[in-house]
């Protein structure tokens, strides 16, 4: 049986949340209604699972928001998730300041507006000296883009022959790729009840604690986020060791 969350030490709580928002389409169609209807139902959930990470002191909520594959729905649907997507950060980027929230984007850019992508670099600024949550948005991100782009950079600077080959090594790929300041994802969560990761922070999912969920992420809400962490504490994170080695580092011997 778990513990009461009110009685458990937060310091073992996840410091960086990775999410996949899924289920937006068929919550707006078990309710009979046009399925762009369920993208403002869950930014409402996103507002609650900010609220939540800030109170439960998250040091890093990612959220996916819009991959670089999501361009291929109905543009009809792609228009309106555009027009909700600026929206959003003009109503809501003066409440995340305010809450000492850090905004960041990571993903391709240039493919949305002029207006748009102004409008992200505003936000990012407005916020950067913000020392509470950092919230990450990945709006047309892909992984493989993202590996791809740290490569490419290695190369050119081998070719300059600022690099040579042996220099290569794990650090230096992952330093290459979106938030390598940020510590990477202690717990993946993908709502919807779909079991994939979607070409999302593959890198920095290696050790990650996968949690999947048939709820919808507009039923979303601050409940279902501690179910999430919950589950996530009861985990035993061995990053290759055995459980005695665990055992043994978390009593300091």
């Amino acid at each position: 049986m778990q513990p009461a969350s009110s009685a458990i030490d937060r310091s073992q709580y996840p410091k960086h949340i990775a999410i996949i928002m899924d289920g937006n389409g068929r919550w707006a169609k078990k309710r009979h209604l046009p399925r762009v209807m369920g993208h403002p139902a869950g930014v409402k959930a996103v507002k609650r699972v900010v609220e939540f990470c800030a109170q439960e002191e998250i040091q890093v909520l990612t959220l996916f928001a819009f991959s670089s594959e999501n361009w291929r729905r109905p543009k009809e649907e792609v228009a309106k998730l555009m027009d909700l997507f600026m929206s959003t950060m003009q109503k809501e980027v003066n409440r995340l300041d305010k809450n000492n929230i850090r905004l960041r984007f990571i993903g391709d850019r240039t493919e949305f507006s002029d207006k748009l992508q102004q409008k992200m670099v505003d936000s990012e600024r407005q916020t950067e000296n913000n020392t509470g949550l950092t919230l990450v948005i990945a709006a047309n991100y892909g992984s493989h883009r993202d590996m791809t782009l740290a490569v490419q950079n290695i190369a050119r600077k081998v070719q300059e022959g600022t690099l040579v080959p042996d220099d290569i090594d794990e650090t230096l790929i992952a330093s290459g790729l979106s938030i390598s300041d940020l510590p990477e994802p202690d717990l993946f969560i993908r709502t919807g009840g779909e079991q994939r990761i979607s070409n999302f922070l593959l890198w920095q999912l290696a050790y990650t604690e996968l949690y999947f969920t048939s709820k919808l992420w507009p039923d979303f809400n601050a409940a279902t986020m501690q179910e999430a962490i919950d589950d996530f504490l009861t985990r035993e994170r061995r990053f290759g060791r055995t459980s005695e080695q665990v055992q043994k580092l978390s009593k300091g011997t």
